[in-house]
């Protein structure tokens, strides 16, 4: 992959990061909805090749694991539970691209 693509795929991670933790603060997680899931979107498509896809995998499998079983702990905190969810929405789309990019390399070897 190009290395600017992946600069920019970095990039649209972590700005998925910040709008995530600044929706939990100041709420209003369903106006920002598409948002990061167009953000999640696009790092899946620029962020990771092929050599990376099982480490991401791994790691965004635990982080969707973490954040879904961790929103529902936190729900008598408001911030963090929606800051979970918002982490959520960004990371569920990266990580179906990526496994259907992986898959799709499988199947064609």
């Amino acid at each position: 992959m190009a290395k600017g693509s992946k600069g920019f795929g970095g990039w649209a991670f972590i700005i998925g990061v910040v709008i995530a933790v600044l929706v939990g603060l100041f709420g209003g997680l369903s106006s920002w909805l598409w948002a990061l899931v167009i953000i999640g979107l696009i790092v899946g498509l620029l962020n990771v090749s092929g050599g990376e896809s099982t480490d991401f995998l791994l790691a965004a499998v635990s982080l969707v694991i973490v954040t879904a079983l961790g929103s529902n702990v936190m729900s008598s905190i408001p911030v963090l539970e929606t800051i979970l969810n918002a982490i959520t929405a960004l990371v569920v789309p990266a990580t179906v691209i990526v496994a259907l990019k992986l898959v799709y390399t499988l199947a064609k070897n």
